[in-house]
């Protein structure tokens, strides 16, 4: 939509203001995803080894990065047999067995998971 206004010789001029949120909104639902992919167990984030400074004297020693142990969610896809009820061409129905797809999600912070 065209906004018009009046500039300072009285003249009449169209005023176009670009919107530059898009990016904003997509940045929000990356960042909602990833604390939802914390928050439900998916992903499990758990510091194994602490960082250390590097030490400084006339010379420098190497230094160490941390050390992570992260845990992911588990997803199993399978199939098992069902039974449903197909319809016929002569408006009856049968039942036929068909194959279904499975899944299951195993949290990465389960307490009750056996290592």
């Amino acid at each position: 939509m065209a906004e018009f206004e009046t500039d300072r010789d009285g003249r009449v001029v169209e005023v176009r203001r670009s919107s530059s949120g898009g990016w904003l909104i997509a940045l929000l639902i990356l960042v909602a995803l990833v604390v939802a992919a914390f928050a439900f167990g998916f992903i499990n984030v758990d510091q194994v080894k602490e960082g250390k400074a590097p030490t400084v004297k006339l010379e420098t020693s190497a230094g160490e990065a941390p050390v992570f142990d992260i845990k992911t969610a588990t997803i199993d896809l399978g199939k098992k047999k069902e039974t449903v009820k197909v319809p016929t061409v002569d408006v009856s129905s049968t039942d036929t067995t068909v194959t279904v797809p499975t899944i299951s999600v195993e949290r990465a912070d389960d307490p009750n998971k056996q290592d």
